[in-house]
């Protein structure tokens, strides 16, 4: 798997907060920054997928697309790019 794509998909070297306060899910184990603002300790895609199911990503899993995909929506987004967003991810994953 590419180092810089995450379990669900995501390209984090996209992402400004990558190489700052956050090395990627797969290098902090689920537990990325912004799951703090959400009352969780760590990612729930990464937590299903490899604690609950041990898959290396989502990817693996036929239920991909699942509902915490959906549910997993950034507030910033809206439902158009949030939807664009999980096609590209499935996308990148299948590609894997």
């Amino acid at each position: 798997m590419t180092s810089t794509i995450s379990i669900c998909g995501l390209d984090c070297s996209t992402c400004p907060e990558y190489g700052k306060q956050c090395q990627g899910c797969v290098a902090s184990q689920g537990k990325i920054f912004w799951a703090i603002h959400y009352n969780m300790d760590k990612c729930p895609l990464h937590k299903c997928c490899t604690d609950e199911h041990n898959y290396a990503h989502c990817g693996q899993c036929e239920q991909l697309p699942c509902k915490t995909y959906f549910d997993m929506r950034d507030p910033s987004y809206t439902e158009e790019q949030h939807l664009e967003g999980i096609k590209n991810r499935v996308a990148a994953l299948k590609q894997l």
